[in-house]
């Protein structure tokens, strides 16, 4: 008993710790099991419930650096709602006004956590795996950006593969980290000038997100090592 009870206690210190090591792992687990279920509705499903425990993540998260929490409760509240209420009802046009807000929900979360890391000249292991969850945090928030300017300017999007379709969700996950990464594959292209706009402000935030916060990571934590 009194070693489930040590062992408790370790468990919620981790926890309380390294929050940011949460998010990132469930994030990413979540790319791991949704190319799984893609193509069953059951998967889509998971990947809902993946995103809801992403979502409160996200707010511990921000809970936890200098930004306000309510302000993620005021987003994250109403994005749950819309997202269950679209699935109940079958209305896009829910599902959509969701996504925006889980967009805005993702890139607060996101900013939170660059104050965060930018916030003092030490280099915990938090923060580094805070580096980690605010790249996906990054990629997450504009694929929720570009799924609402498909659904707003139909065509906005094409591809290698059925360039005439709209592209999926997974595709513009895939186009979102691509463009935060440098990569630039190719295969999903942006056509309308509002998806021009966001592409282009995501190769923005990537370039200056590795050039200001991960520069300036490395280079404390180089700098503690020689100490």
């Amino acid at each position: 008993m009194a070693e489930n009870r040590v062992g408790q206690l370790r468990w919620r210190v981790q926890v309380r710790r390294h929050p940011s090591a949460f998010l990132l792992a469930v994030q990413l687990l979540s790319l791991i099991l949704y190319p799984l279920f893609d193509e069953m509705r059951s998967g889509r499903v998971l990947f809902g419930a993946l995103g809801v425990i992403a979502l409160m993540l996200a707010v511990w998260v921000v809970n936890r650096s200098p930004a306000k929490v309510w302000v993620a409760w005021l987003l994250v509240g109403p994005a749950l709602a819309l997202a269950v209420l679209s699935v109940v009802l079958g209305n896009d046009t829910l599902l959509v006004v969701s996504s925006a807000l889980e967009a805005l929900l993702y890139l607060y979360a996101a900013s939170s956590l660059i104050a965060y890391m930018l916030g003092d000249h030490r280099v915990t292991t938090d923060e580094l795996f805070a580096a980690g969850a605010t790249f996906t945090l990054l990629a997450w928030g504009f694929a929720y950006a570009y799924f609402v300017c498909q659904a707003w300017y139909p065509g906005s999007f094409t591809g290698a593969l059925r360039p005439g379709e709209p592209r999926t969700w997974l595709e513009l996950l895939f186009l979102s980290f691509t463009t935060l990464s440098a990569t630039g594959l190719g295969d999903i292209l942006p056509l309308s000038s509002p998806a021009r706009v966001l592409v282009m402000l995501q190769q923005f935030a990537g370039v200056a997100y590795i050039a200001v916060v991960v520069s300036r990571l490395v280079g404390l934590t180089m700098l503690r090592a020689t100490k």
